[in-house]
């Protein structure tokens, strides 16, 4: 059991290594940019290496990684990369995401599996691959995150797809059997689950009127979120602050799923 730390040092990821997927936009570069701020060393993924290459000019902590996590041989290579570069682990977010057709009878078979591999498939992958990664000596508990989504708990219909809420609601099954199987040997395994955040995968929902009151309309505190709203979940869950938290989802919609 480790020692407690001062209150202000709770949220300090100094000296820890952190992977993050899907971070070239939106959510995912708002977590990247987090985590390197709260002074981790951020391996940030995803296929637009522009994009990465853009986000980790704001600083010397983010290093960009291009990566297609549906694919075995990029999964492994970005772990790769990260222990041979820091020696560690400490934190990964499963973050990237696809989405596939709104109306479930437009959807085929092939597409609904493509959904699948990369919500739900390579998150699995990742984090088996960093939990029998090597632990640095003296390092806390790894935090794997799996990012879902409300849609992994209601219905958003008609605004909703089948193969992303059956995705987000496996990421949710997933986080509890992995809690459940590498609990005891110190790996946290939890999900985060955002409602209606203002992103490049929601600029459309956003950008119509109809839509955007409806968005408002059934949230609590009436409006959508911000990035920034989610600083304090991913640091709590990345952290010392959640040493005894695992096997949980953390919904952070507005009061969306409390209606």
């Amino acid at each position: 059991m480790s020692a407690p730390r001062p209150a202000a040092e709770l949220f300090s990821l100094q000296g820890r290594t952190a992977l993050v997927t899907g971070a070239s936009a939106g959510l995912g570069a708002r977590f990247a940019a987090v985590l390197a701020q709260a002074g981790a060393t951020v391996f940030a993924a995803a296929r637009r290496i522009d994009r990465l290459k853009e986000l980790a000019d704001g600083g010397d902590r983010i290093h960009p990684i291009a990566c297609d996590v549906s694919l075995d041989w990029d999964r492994t290579r970005l772990v790769e990369t990260a222990l041979d570069a820091t020696g560690r682990i400490d934190i990964l977010v499963n973050n990237a995401a696809t989405s596939g057709e709104t109306r479930a009878e437009d959807e085929s078979p092939d597409a609904f599996a493509d959904v699948l591999g990369v919500n739900l498939t390579a998150p699995f992958h990742l984090a088996r691959l960093v939990a029998e990664a090597p632990e640095a000596e003296g390092a806390p508990g790894r935090s794997v995150i799996n990012v879902s989504s409300i849609l992994g708990l209601v219905t958003a219909a008609p605004l909703g797809g089948a193969s992303y809420s059956a995705s987000k609601a496996g990421l949710i099954g997933l986080t509890r059997e992995l809690a459940g199987q590498w609990g005891a040997s110190g790996t946290r395994v939890n999900a985060l689950a955002p409602g209606w955040f203002r992103t490049e995968m929601t600029a459309d929902l956003f950008g119509d009127e109809r839509s955007a009151r409806w968005v408002e309309r059934n949230t609590l505190l009436r409006r959508g979120g911000e990035g920034h709203e989610l600083d304090g979940a991913l640091l709590f869950l990345a952290s010392d602050a959640s040493s005894y938290c695992t096997g949980q989802v953390l919904t952070v919609d507005g009061g969306w799923t409390a209606r």
